[in-house]
């Protein structure tokens, strides 16, 4: 699609009716992500509902600055962030390690992030991920949170059965699917908005549960009991490094997409910029102890559904973030979702990206061999044995690289890299 065929282009700022609207659509795509990460990850951090409300608040903030620096001085183009599925991965790899240990670690790989882009040595990694390796990458995060989908799905509230959680889970995950053949442009990028919000209420209105949230003030600073825990084991800053591989390969095909979608000029210094400050606010994210983020692949067909590149859409939206961040209440209130319902809603994004890691492996089939379905298929047996080991075995471990050795995702990749790279090189 040209800039011809956009209603609003990049540098345009829509009349103000248009700009709220706007505004507004990426506001309701992005706060029900945040919700699904952050009460994931909060969950297996806090078990008390408050702090997990902090967390959620934190997360607000965070993507919410970072989201208004890549617009102003970033790569300034209508891309939303949010939590790299690919940290979560990694979180639930090291969640028996400290906290101040894992969110250090991510800090550490937003500063590397950082570094590799402003110096231009990010240009020799990307030589690493072929697309044989970029299509492993892909599944590979899907099948590393496969047991954590699990447990949300399987934890049903009291005078709710395992059996009839499962029914719900199967009915509610392919009622999305059968949404999203039916639905066409912004209902279909939405699909997971609407498909939370409807499957909380009708689970709610099957099993009505109280919703408490536990606070009594609508409105609470989170930084008022801020501090800052610095840890570093180097066993988890190696483990995160790898990650943040990945990470950088998914924030550079999403500014990539974009690029080619709205043809700005200084393509390139957009690209370098943008991932400079991904990993800036990586660090920013470390700093106040939450999952990392990432630019989000789905910005394309939001754009192109609306036919709108304007960059200044995403201002009020940013802001939006920003205000929610401070009402606990409002976020506590939102974030209400059953643990079903975020599982399922996990179950639907992880098949987006299988068949996103698929089309990427399929476009290179004329030059996929055996050998290179050899390695695809290693490194995901490998992550899959890693992910369903019991804790007892891994705790035998020796505690160094037992966040290493011990990871899934991180296993996989380097399986799919000594293979593509080493064993099969040249073939």
């Amino acid at each position: 699609m040209s800039n011809l065929d956009f209603k609003y282009r990049l540098q345009q700022i829509p009349p103000l009716w248009d700009l709220i609207l706007l505004s507004l659509q990426w506001l309701i795509i992005t706060i029900p992500i945040l919700l699904i990460m952050g009460k994931v990850v909060a969950g297996l951090h806090f078990e008390n509902i408050l702090e997990q409300t902090v967390y959620l608040q934190k997360l607000f903030f965070v993507t919410a600055v970072t989201i208004l620096i890549q617009i102003f001085l970033g790569h300034g183009l209508p891309i939303i962030m949010g939590p790299a599925a690919v940290l979560l991965a990694g979180i639930v790899a090291v969640q028996g390690n400290s906290i101040a240990a894992i969110y250090s670690s991510i800090m550490f790989g937003g500063l590397a992030l950082a570094i590799l882009s402003m110096t231009g040595l990010f240009g020799y990694l990307k030589s690493l991920f072929t697309s044989r390796v970029i299509a492993a990458t892909l599944i590979l995060i899907a099948f590393t949170l496969t047991p954590m989908i699990t447990n949300l799905i399987s934890s049903a509230p009291p005078g709710v059965s395992g059996f009839t959680n499962f029914v719900f889970a199967l009915c509610f995950v392919f009622s999305m699917f059968i949404a999203n053949k039916l639905t066409t442009g912004i209902w279909k990028a939405t699909i997971t908005v609407w498909g939370i919000i409807f499957g909380s209420l009708i689970y709610n209105f099957i099993y009505p549960v109280k919703i408490n949230t536990g606070l009594n003030d609508w409105f609470s600073p989170f930084f008022k009991d801020f501090t800052l825990n610095i840890a570093f084991e180097p066993g988890i800053i190696v483990s995160f490094l790898i990650c943040f591989l990945a990470l950088s390969i998914n924030d550079l095909g999403s500014i990539q997409s974009v690029n080619e979608l709205i043809n700005p000029d200084n393509k390139e210094r957009r690209i370098a910029r943008g991932i400079t400050f991904t990993g800036l606010g990586n660090i920013l994210a470390g700093f106040f102890g939450v999952i990392g983020l990432v630019n989000f692949s789905l910005s394309p067909g939001v754009i192109v559904s609306t036919k709108c590149a304007s960059k200044y859409t995403l201002v009020p939206m940013g802001f939006g973030l920003l205000i929610l961040s401070f009402f606990p209440g409002v976020i506590a209130f939102m974030g209400s979702i059953p643990t079903v319902v975020i599982g399922s809603a996990l179950i639907y994004l992880m098949c987006s990206q299988i068949a996103a890691g698929l089309m990427v492996a399929l476009k290179s089939a004329e030059n996929f061999t055996f050998e290179h379905g050899l390695a695809i298929g290693l490194s995901l047996m490998l992550s899959i044995v890693i992910a369903i080991l019991p804790a007892e075995f891994l705790n035998s471990f020796p505690a160094i690289i037992r966040p290493i050795l011990g990871n899934g995702f991180v296993m996989g990749v380097l399986a799919i890299l000594i293979m593509e790279h080493l064993i099969f090189k040249g073939r």
